[in-house]
């Protein structure tokens, strides 16, 4: 069985993050091994939520993990807090990358042309070192934008995705993915670079007209289980487009439909399915 390593927070409630990588990866069939960043009661879109910094704790669990002889198959970091974390990061890459482990990079930062709050360009210069160490990373626009020092276009067309992706390459990853990419009116999808090819990848599928907290996670996750199970980059991406976009839809048509996440619990059945 393929041993993945997800590094990124917990929000109790919110379905993100680890509570969203944890079932889906294990759906999936690989064992999922978690390194917890800090512990929040809600995502970050609920009011006077709670956070628990754990970085204190990041270096204790790695070494009994060193003593253990510990292995992973893929590495997968998401949202990370902070500078130190990031170098914490490079380091467990370093200390635990073998031959065939698998890197993957989702640089949670930004969105629609701007920073989450509480980063800057020092916290984006270090996110670009963290993706150059990586086998696969998955920026969305704004972020991709930010770590090549292009402008940010809310209007674009396929040329600039290619220089994105292009310039993302030179950062040193081997495949590089850019999210949320629309290339004609009512279609949404990815656009992949992989370095060593020179080949370019599009995958698009219907837009649905929702979002929801979490959906990147959900992309994220399904991509890295997908590669566990041994597929091609470009199949596990759009396998999980596919996954997420019917995941919105899901929810979108429950008697509940809830604001903070997506029923990704109800859809896993057809995930581990999908071909």
């Amino acid at each position: 069985m393929k041993r993945v390593l997800t590094v990124q927070d917990i929000s109790c409630l919110g379905k993100c993050s680890l509570t969203i990588a944890l079932p889906v990866i294990s759906a999936l069939g690989a064992e999922t091994v978690i390194l917890p960043t800090a512990v929040l009661s809600t995502h970050t879109m609920f009011k006077n939520f709670t956070c628990k910094d754990l970085s204190d704790q990041i270096a204790p669990i790695t070494a009994h993990w060193k003593s253990e002889g510990v292995k992973f198959d893929a590495i997968y970091t998401g949202y990370l807090g902070t500078i130190e974390q990031i170098d914490m990061i490079k380091a467990i890459f370093r200390d635990f990358r073998g031959e065939d482990t698998v890197i993957f990079v989702d640089p949670v930062m930004a969105d629609n042309g701007k920073l989450y709050p509480a980063f800057d360009m020092d916290y984006v210069k270090k996110n670009a070192e963290l993706c150059a160490g990586a086998d696969i990373v998955v920026p969305n626009i704004t972020e991709a934008a930010l770590m090549t020092g292009m402008d940010y276009r809310e209007e674009y067309g396929v040329d600039y995705i290619k220089e994105l992706l292009r310039r993302m390459g030179e950062l040193g990853a081997r495949v590089n993915v850019i999210t949320g990419v629309s290339l004609e009116k009512g279609k949404t999808g990815v656009m992949g670079f992989e370095r060593g090819s020179g080949d370019y990848y599009v995958y698009q599928n219907d837009r649905v007209n929702a979002s929801y907290h979490g959906t990147g996670d959900l992309f994220s996750s399904a991509c890295v289980g997908e590669i566990m199970k041994g597929r091609d980059w470009r199949d596990a991406m759009r396998i999980a487009a596919d996954y997420t976009a019917h995941t919105i839809e899901v929810t979108l048509s429950s008697a509940d439909k809830p604001w903070y996440g997506v029923d990704f619990e109800a859809t896993l059945p057809e995930l581990i399915e999908m071909k």
